[in-house]
C-alpha cells in the first residue's frame, strides 16, 4: 500500500521501486495498491499494480490520494492472499489499507516517511495540525510495526503514544552515484567556480527559500534540481541562481557529483534521502540539524549541521567549504565511505527481517493478539549505572521453577541478570520472589521486606496469577503495582518492570485481553513513576515451545536465560546481547522434556484449587537477606568467588 507511485516519482515511490525490486531478487510475491493516475504502469519489477479511485492533491496536480473504502482494499488484498501489508508513507489510503490488514488478520507495517504534521505547519493550514497528528498516532498505533528512519522521528512517534518502533533507514545506490559521475562539461555551463547544489522539490516544506542567503557568496554559484508548486516563485525571489526542473537517473547522478557542495534547509525531513546520494556522490554535506540529517550527517568529518532556523549560520557553514577545496575533498570523501554500508540490499534485507518480526507479534500459528492501547517503549538502554543492592520481588517465574542448576536448586531469570549486574564488581542480592503469589502479596509482605533492604535496584514481575482467576479488576491491580514502584522510587530505588506474558497456545488465547490491558496499565505506571519498562510483548520469540518448561506455565532454562539477557541489554549490561547469543550457542542441544504433563502438574494444580490451597503455602524466600555475588578478598590477598 503506497500513497505515492508512478508516474509521480519522489522519495515515497523510489523506496517502493527498490522494495519491489528486492523482493523480486528474493524469490517473494508482491502486490502494489496505490491511487490510478496517468500513465501507472499494469506490472513492475514482476508485481501486479492495483490502481485504485484517486483525486488530486490540491497544489500537486500530479499528485494523487486514493478514495477506495476500506472494503476495496480488503477485498483487493483478500484476492492475493498476503503474509504482511507494508504501508509506504501511510495517511489516506494507508489508513484504509491498515483497517483491511486488521479486518484479515494480517501483519502490517508501516514505513513513516513524511512528517505530515509539520507539512500542515509550512502550508500555513496549523488548524488541522492537531488532527493530522492524532491521525497518525492512530494509524501507528493500529499498524502492527512501526519503521522510524531517523532518532528524531523516532522520538516524534514516541510522543504521540506510537509504540512497536523500530529503526529503519534507506539505501542508497552507490554505483549510480558516485564521484565518477562528475562532469567538467555540465560544470562549464553553470559558470561559477564553486558549486552550491539542491535536490529536491520546490514546495513550502522544503523551505529553499533559505538558500537566498546563499546566492551572493563571491565566487560561487547556486544550482536547483527539482520542480513542484514553488518554482515560480522561487525564480523570482532567487535570480541568481540556475534552476534545472526535475531530474533523475543518469542525468539527476551526473548533476550531483558535480556540485562541490551539498545544502539541504528543510527542518521536515524524516529522513533525507538527496543527502545520501549527495555523500555517495562524494560531495559534503551542509544540513538543518533536526530530523533526518541528525543522523546522516556527522559535524566536521562529512559536513555541517547548522542552528535551525539560523540562516547566518547556514552561511557560515556554507561559505567556510565554499573556501577550503581540501576540507571539501576530505569531508567528500568521508561522506562517500560512510554511505558504502547502506546499500539497497542491504536496507531490504533488514525490512524482511521487519516482515517476519511484524508477524510473530501479529499471532502465534494463527493466535491473534489482542490489540493493545498506547504502551511507550523503551528502545534504549538505561545509561552506564552501577548497582550494588538489587532485590527481586514476584511470583513463580522470579523464584526460578523450572529452571534447576546442576545441584538441584532454582536459579531464574532474576540470578541470572543479578550475575550479569554483579560482573562489573560485586552486588549484593536478595530473591523475595514465591510462587503461587499475586499482586497483594508482592506489594505487602515482600514490598516490606524490601523496603527494610533498601535496594537501589529492584525489579517486580507479578500479575499473572491474578489475571487467570474467573474475576479480575486490571485497573486495581495496577493501582496496587504503581503504589509499591513509588514507595520503591521514594528510598531511591531503580524499578524494573516486567509485564506479564502466556505462552504461545491456543487455551492461553482467552487470557490475552486481560494480560494486554494489564501490560498497558504498567506502561502507564512507568512513564508516571520513572520505572524502566520491560515490555515482554515486544519480544514473541518469548512464547516459542523451547522458551517454556513441561508444565507449560513457566519458563524454560532457556526461556529464563532469554528474560534475563533482555533485561540486562535495558540496564545497559554491556555486551549483554552478545552474551546472550553465545549462551543460546551453548545450550542449542538442549532437549525439551514432553513429560507426562496431566499427572505431573496439571492435576494437582487442579486438587490444589479444589481445597483452597497454592503451590506456594508455607513457603519462605530463597533470599530473605542479601547475599554477595562477586568476588572478595581472601585473608590471603588473593580474590575468591
Amino acid at each position: 500500500m503506497t500513497e505515492s507511485f508512478l508516474p509521480h516519482m519522489n522519495g515515497v515511490t523510489g523506496s517502493v521501486l527498490q522494495i519491489l525490486r528486492h523482493l523480486e531478487r528474493r524469490g517473494h510475491e508482491a502486490h502494489v495498491i496505490a491511487p490510478d493516475a496517468a500513465g501507472i504502469p499494469e506490472r513492475i519489477h514482476g508485481s501486479a499494480i492495483e490502481a485504485i479511485p484517486s483525486i488530486a492533491l490540491p497544489g500537486y496536480r500530479n499528485v494523487r490520494v486514493g478514495t477506495s473504502p476500506a472494503h476495496r482494499v480488503a477485498a483487493g488484498m483478500r484476492r492475493f492472499r498476503p503474509d504482511v501489508v507494508h504501508l509506504a508513507s501511510p495517511f489516506a489510503l494507508g489508513w484504509r489499507g491498515v483497517l483491511a490488514a486488521d479486518r484479515l488478520g494480517v501483519a502490517s507495517v508501516a514505513a513513516y516517511q513524511t512528517d505530515v504534521a509539520a507539512y500542515t505547519e509550512r502550508y500555513r493550514v496549523a488548524a488541522t495540525t492537531g488532527i493530522a497528528q492524532a491521525h497518525i498516532a492512530r494509524l501507528h498505533r493500529r499498524a502492527t510495526l512501526t519503521l522510524a528512519p531517523s532518532a528524531e522521528s523516532e522520538q516524534q512517534l514516541r510522543a504521540l503514544g506510537v509504540d512497536r518502533l523500530r529503526r529503519w533507514g534507506r539505501g542508497v545506490d552507490a554505483e549510480r552515484f558516485q564521484p565518477a559521475r562528475r562532469s567538467a562539461e555540465l560544470r562549464a555551463t553553470w559558470g561559477g567556480d564553486v558549486v552550491i547544489g539542491y535536490v529536491g522539490r520546490l514546495a513550502p516544506e522544503k523551505q529553499v527559500e533559505d538558500l537566498s542567503v546563499l546566492q551572493d557568496i563571491p565566487g560561487t554559484r547556486l544550482v536547483i534540481v527539482g520542480g513542484g508548486p514553488s518554482r515560480a516563485r522561487l525564480e523570482a525571489l532567487l535570480p541568481r541562481a540556475l534552476f534545472l526542473g526535475h531530474l533523475d537517473g543518469d542525468a539527476l547522478a551526473a548533476a550531483m557529483a558535480s556540485f562541490d557542495l551539498f545544502v539541504h534547509p528543510g527542518e521536515s525531513e524524516t529522513f533525507g534521502q538527496t543527502l545520501q546520494e549527495a555523500h555517495a556522490s562524494g560531495v559534503p554535506v551542509v544540513a538543518t540539524g533536526r530530523g533526518g540529517p541528525l543522523d546522516l550527517v556527522r559535524m566536521g568529518i562529512d559536513g555541517w549541521l547548522y542552528r535551525p532556523g539560523d540562516l547566518q549560520d547556514l552561511r557560515m557553514r556554507v561559505a567556510d567549504l565554499a573556501g577550503d577545496a581540501r576540507k571539501r575533498r576530505a569531508l567528500g570523501e568521508a561522506g562517500r565511505e560512510a554511505v558504502q554500508g547502506r546499500s539497497w540490499a542491504s536496507v531490504c534485507d533488514q525490512l524482511l527481517e521487519h516482515f517476519e518480526e511484524a508477524r510473530a507479534l501479529r499471532g502465534v500459528d494463527g493466535m491473534l493478539r489482542a490489540r493493545r492501547g498506547i504502551r511507550p517503549e523503551p528502545s534504549v538502554a538505561v545509561g552506564p549505572r552501577r548497582w550494588h543492592r538489587y532485590v527481586a520481588l514476584g511470583d513463580s517465574l522470579t523464584e526460578g521453577l523450572c529452571d534447576p542448576a546442576p545441584d538441584g536448586a532454582l536459579r531464574g531469570w532474576a540470578d541470572r541478570l543479578a550475575l550479569l549486574l554483579a560482573a562489573r564488581g560485586g552486588l549484593r542480592y536478595a530473591n523475595l520472589a514465591i510462587r503461587s503469589k499475586r499482586v497483594s502479596d508482592v506489594c505487602g509482605t515482600q514490598l516490606d521486606r524490601a523496603l527494610e533492604l533498601r535496594p537501589d535496584l529492584a525489579s517486580i514481575l507479578i500479575g499473572a496469577n491474578d489475571l487467570v482467576k474467573r474475576r479480575v479488576d486490571v485497573p486495581s491491580l495496577a493501582a496496587r503495582v504503581e503504589e509499591a514502584v513509588v514507595r520503591l522510587r521514594g528510598i531511591g530505588a531503580d524499578v524494573v518492570l516486567v509485564t506479564p506474558f502466556l505462552p504461545g497456545r491456543r487455551a492461553a488465547w482467552i487470557y490475552t485481553r486481560r494480560f494486554s490491558e494489564f501490560a498497558t496499565a504498567l506502561a502507564g505506571v512507568a512513564e508516571r513513576t520513572g520505572a524502566i519498562l520491560i515490555d515482554t510483548d515486544l519480544h514473541p520469540s518469548l512464547r516459542e515451545r523451547a522458551n517454556w518448561g513441561e508444565d507449560l506455565v513457566h519458563l524454560s532454562s532457556r526461556g529464563h536465560r532469554f528474560l534475563a539477557y533482555r533485561a540486562g541489554e535495558v540496564l545497559g549490561v554491556p555486551h549483554a546481547d552478545a552474551l546472550g547469543a553465545l549462551d543460546a550457542a551453548l545450550h542449542e542441544h538442549e532437549q525439551i522434556s514432553a513429560g507426562l504433563w496431566w499427572r505431573r502438574h496439571a492435576l494437582p494444580w487442579v486438587w490444589r484449587r479444589l481445597h483452597g490451597r497454592t503451590a506456594g503455602d508455607g513457603r519462605a524466600a530463597k533470599h530473605e537477606d542479601y547475599v554477595y555475588l562477586g568476588r572478595t578478598p581472601s585473608r590471603s590477598g588473593a580474590e575468591v568467588r
